[in-house]
């Protein structure tokens, strides 16, 4: 292995990050790894052991075979990373996201945050987290969506917990006819979720509603893209019957083979946008006869899911619903809701004193 200078390695060297079994001392000082074991031949041992007690804190261990010192990253938890990833590193993005997009990562999520945002150091370039969260700080506004994309969760299916849609099928029945319907998918990740509300009101009808108006929103822009498009490898329809991918999908031909499409008259139904629940103001106006805000307060810590609960209760008609995931509770919001039974909730007194000064 060749040294451009001495306790330096040479970007052209075989070592170099993309090469199995390499690591260098980068231009900042830190050592770079890729996965596994690495060997930095031509590095004497004492220059290593001054850039390492700096570098890694007591999370690695070294020794000598054949000459050749040796060097494997670990942490805590045992695992192996390509980055250098400190307690400090994670605290300052808990802080991040949170004040950005609102959600709450325990201790627990720390392995998850450094695969997810590795990906993002890979992306721009940038060697280390600390010049990362740098550049997120100096307000990059294209990698600040990335990075919230990056740490949002998006597990979603068609028709999850099945058993909200009847009881919106029913609650709309009795709206239609009086106004215009109104709902709101506020968590809409790659689009199965308001496609299912869709797909419910339509088939409750007997055809594709003009008069529904389905708002489907989401932090996160690059699900968003993939729920616009309406298109989905066969699989994620694989546990609907046969006459619902009928009446409401297009299968792909040729190079389109394996991927269903929605009909364009039950994507017409639906008008995808951004909306950061954080934000001061939501492009939302009601009133609205419900909100599916399912499996995204878990994210929130008390103090945030209750301010949005506050902003939704002046969003809805008098006797509007909210349907929540099957592990969400709106307890702390019993002077503004009250449960109708499985995990969806009505105000608890449109007419109250509460709500009408939520509502100004």
């Amino acid at each position: 292995m060749q040294s451009d200078s001495p306790g330096r390695m040479s970007r052209r060297d075989p070592g170099y990050p993309g090469h199995h079994g390499g690591m260098y001392i980068g231009e900042t000082g830190y050592i770079r790894f890729l996965r596994g074991w690495h060997s930095a031949r031509g590095i004497h041992e004492e220059n290593i052991s001054a850039y390492a007690p700096r570098i890694f804190a007591g999370l690695f261990f070294a020794h000598s075979v054949r000459g050749v010192m040796t060097i494997k990253l670990q942490t805590s938890d045992g695992r192996e990373r390509e980055f250098v990833f400190t307690e400090e590193n994670f605290k300052r993005i808990c802080k991040l996201i949170y004040e950005h997009a609102g959600i709450s990562l325990k201790p627990s999520k720390q392995h998850m945050v450094y695969s997810r945002l590795a990906r993002r150091l890979r992306a721009t370039g940038v060697n280390n987290f600390k010049d990362y969260l740098a550049l997120l700080e100096d307000n990059d506004g294209t990698e600040w969506q990335a990075f919230v994309n990056s740490l949002t969760t998006n597990l979603t299916s068609f028709f999850r917990e099945p058993h909200h849609f009847p009881i919106l099928a029913e609650h709309v029945a009795g709206q239609r006819g009086k106004h215009k319907v109104v709902l709101w998918c506020s968590a809409a990740s790659t689009g199965e979720e308001p496609y299912s509300m869709a797909m419910t009101l339509a088939d409750t009808f007997g055809g594709f509603a003009p008069d529904i108006s389905i708002i489907a929103t989401d932090v996160d822009t690059s699900v968003l893209a993939t729920a616009d498009a309406g298109i989905y490898p066969v699989e994620r329809v694989g546990k609907l019957s046969e006459a619902v991918i009928k009446r409401h999908f297009l299968m792909g031909t040729g190079k389109q083979s394996g991927f269903v499409r929605v009909r364009p008259e039950l994507r017409a139904m639906i008008t995808f946008m951004q909306v950061n629940l954080l934000n001061d103001v939501w492009p939302i106006r009601g009133p609205l006869d419900a909100i599916f805000c399912r499996n995204v307060m878990i994210y929130f810590d008390k103090a945030t899911q209750l301010r949005i609960l506050q902003r939704f209760a002046p969003l809805l008609q008098p006797d509007g619903l909210v349907f929540s995931g099957h592990s969400e509770s709106l307890y702390n919001a019993t002077h503004l809701f009250k449960s109708r039974g499985k995990t969806v909730y009505e105000l608890a007194d449109p007419g109250s004193r509460a709500y009408q000064q939520v509502k100004k």
